[in-house]
């Protein structure tokens, strides 16, 4: 060491800082808990329980006995499951397409700045609040052929009215309408909700560029609609496969069976005939094909939907 020079301080080592102690990574899972639980508990575990009773022959009051796939090998015979789904099938063309388009036009009328708009977006409304069973004992009298409110209007005019819920061709078109008259109020609601999100600006931009009204809703409102058009879609049609409670009220599957759609027939296996496994194979047979419809409704708006109105 030389004399006089100081010696080289003495570093002493820098403690890192302490890290700020992070959550659990269980933490997330606490909060989805509740509501992972409902899905699980109410979604998927009662398919999976219908689909293995669907491999049983129950009676409700013996043993079930183990089949195998010998309910799906029925199932694939029975013409009167594959005439219901047929059945459904008109039931769902008749009423989903007439309630989208309705609820679309109400939507866009109701969109307007006028006196009195909020009372008529309430009124809409209210049918779809009611009960369908109560709906469905109403519209059977509406429809009833001697004191039903739409003969006695025909007769004011001369027109003698068919016997609406008693007919073949006419009680499942007559069942559609009620459908249609419940819920296209409450559809109406999502669309005024999509109409109101879509910037002014957009359709301001179309008429400088000359477009026409019609032009304006086809270039602009339409495609603008796709996130609502999809899940109103999809939603109604999930609804209408499942279609029951206003049927049943109404027609109880008749005359003819013309309205028995295949949510009656699993209900009439299950607590008519108390064929509980075969009822749980149409079951899952229902959940394919609204998973199937599902998914195509799904692929076909996924390439012409946009959430980004910037």
């Amino acid at each position: 060491m030389t004399v006089g020079t100081a010696p080289p301080p003495v570093r002493t080592p820098v403690r890192p800082a302490a890290k700020r102690r992070r959550p659990g990574r269980w933490y997330p899972y606490l909060f989805i808990g509740p509501s992972l639980f409902g899905v699980v508990a109410f979604l998927l575990l009662p398919v999976v329980i219908v689909f293995v009773l669907s491999l049983f022959d129950w009676e409700l009051l013996s043993d079930p006995t183990f089949v195998g796939l010998d309910n799906y090998r029925k199932l694939a015979a029975d013409g009167s499951v594959w005439s219901s789904l047929g059945t459904t099938i008109v039931y769902v063309l008749l009423a989903i397409p007439l309630q989208t388009v309705l609820a679309l036009l109400l939507a866009m009328m109701l969109n307007q700045r006028v006196k009195g708009v909020k009372f008529f977006r309430a009124l809409f409304v209210i049918p779809w609040m009611a009960t369908p069973m109560v709906l469905g004992l109403v519209w059977s009298w509406i429809f009833d052929p001697k004191d039903g409110a739409i003969n006695q209007l025909l007769d004011v005019f001369g027109i003698t009215g068919p016997a609406w819920l008693s007919e073949s061709s006419l009680a499942l078109p007559a069942v559609a309408l009620v459908s249609v008259w419940q819920h296209t109020g409450y559809n109406m609601l999502f669309f005024l909700a999509g109409l109101q999100g879509i910037p002014q600006e957009l359709y301001d931009a179309a008429a400088c560029d000359g477009a026409t009204p019609v032009q304006r809703f086809f270039r602009v409102t339409l495609p603008l609609l796709n996130p609502t058009m999809f899940f109103v879609t999809v939603t109604n049609m999930i609804g209408a496969f499942q279609a029951f409670d206003t049927i049943y009220s109404m027609t109880a599957g008749g005359p003819s069976e013309s309205t028995t759609v295949i949510n009656f027939k699993i209900f009439h296996l299950a607590f008519r005939e108390f064929d509980f496994g075969y009822a749980a194979t149409v079951s899952i047979v229902l959940f394919l094909i609204i998973l199937l419809v599902t998914s195509v409704q799904i692929r076909f708006f996924s390439k012409r939907t946009t959430y980004d109105m910037s």
